[in-house]
């Protein structure tokens, strides 16, 4: 069995479902080399998600910040609003080849969710989803968006009531039911083989990239790739084209909360509760507490509270390929508005954690350095928590006057 990435990634699951990701391992194995589904793939990134995704260069932004040039690569702008739905089409597909039913998944931010309701309703599949209740009562537009694509959502109350517990019960329900359904895990973590999985299927964001900077701007390569860092998927789609060479920069962003205490950040690379260990499957670095159990986090940005990072993250951060930092809430929300009123998009909160750093450190890149921002997703999902941060009254009377009309 591979799957390793030096000391992280592995399987560490109950006996039950070796059989069952063993097949998994197998069946991808074969359809990462057959053409037929290559293409298949192909087709749906183009036909169906909207691929490929805008590579913008940001000329507002570069004149605000007086800075480096600009890249968004925009996967807000696939269908469902995020990179999510790459690996969900992806992951529906071999499914189908598996002869699968049933689609199941964890969510935070919701875009996971939704992505994996519509690619069941697309391929004909029952769905049923994982999220948290302190997720659900922040992401209720996504909720409702995977219950119109006829998914079950279910809450989550264990725990912090946040992504691990999702991931949590979403395992449980996989043990019980792995005869008939995929867990469509989602993000680059769990047991192999789902970390390597889920980077090829994204490694299509960063394949664009390469193409688009030489295609549309005559550029061969970027000075740096920036990116916000939960699970990871985003992030290592985005690098992976890169990563053999070293002269171009790959920073991760990671929710630095509301400061450095345990419990208000989500911070797992150079921070002293973060360390080796193993938690859902798989080898990586989690933040714990000092008796080893996993610790609480924080982040403005549901889809970046989970208390640990893909292993082959941790593992390219161990070796000193990528260099991570962190973004706090109060600078997250400020790039979110410049953005939005440089250049028209509003990022998710995910997302704007990337543009936060590169409005702190714009001065740090030389003129005709280029950058490219990893815009993982679309901020439409974070417009209550945007209204609240913001004191939005108009937005508050108008959610009012909505809640009485149902009353």
């Amino acid at each position: 069995m591979s799957g390793n990435f030096g000391i992280y990634g592995g399987r560490y699951v109950p006996e039950m479902l070796i059989g069952a990701l063993d097949a998994l391992a197998a069946e991808y194995k074969e359809a990462k080399v057959d053409i037929m589904f290559q293409d298949q793939l192909a087709l749906y990134r183009r036909n169906y998600t909207g691929g490929p995704s805008p590579l913008v260069e940001a000329t507002r932004l570069q004149e605000y910040l007086d800075g480096p040039r600009i890249f968004l690569k925009n996967e807000g702008n696939n269908h469902t609003g995020a990179h999510k739905i790459n690996h969900c089409i992806g992951q529906a597909l071999l499914a189908q080849r598996m002869g699968k039913k049933r689609l199941i998944a964890e969510t935070g931010a919701g875009q996971h969710g939704v992505a994996t309701a519509t690619v069941a309703a697309k391929f004909g599949m029952q769905c049923t989803v994982y999220m948290g209740a302190v997720d659900i009562a922040r992401q209720r537009p996504n909720v409702h968006r995977m219950q119109q694509l006829g998914a079950e959502v279910i809450t989550v109350t264990s725990g912090s009531q946040t992504l691990k517990d999702a991931v949590n019960e979403a395992l449980k329900d996989f043990m019980g039911s792995s005869d008939t359904t995929h867990y469509v895990i989602g993000s680059v973590l769990g047991p192999h083989p789902y970390p390597e999985m889920n980077r090829d299927f994204q490694s299509v964001i960063g394949k664009e990239t390469r193409q688009q900077l030489l295609a549309d701007y005559d550029i061969s390569k970027p000075t740096a790739l920036i990116a916000c860092v939960g699970g990871g998927s985003n992030a290592i789609g985005l690098f992976s084209d890169y990563i053999a060479e070293t002269d171009v920069k790959l920073i991760g962003i990671e929710a630095g909360g509301k400061g450095d205490k345990p419990g208000q950040h989500a911070k797992r690379i150079n921070v002293v509760n973060a360390r080796e260990g193993i938690f859902q499957g798989h080898k990586s670095r989690f933040l714990q507490t000092s008796f080893g159990n996993i610790a609480d986090t924080h982040s403005i940005a549901a889809g970046l509270d989970y208390p640990g990072i893909g292993p082959e993250l941790a593992y390219l951060a161990s070796v000193g390929r990528i260099t991570f930092d962190s973004a706090v809430d109060k600078a997250v929300l400020g790039a979110y508005h410049v953005l939005a009123i440089t250049e028209g998009i509003l990022p998710a909160l995910e997302s704007a954690h990337a543009v936060a750093y590169v409005i702190k450190h714009a001065q740090d890149f030389k003129k005709d350095d280029v950058i490219v921002i990893g815009l993982s997703g679309s901020g439409d999902k974070d417009m209550f928590t945007i209204a609240r941060n913001q004191n939005d009254t108009l937005f508050k009377s108008f959610l009012l006057e909505e809640a009485a009309r149902y009353a």
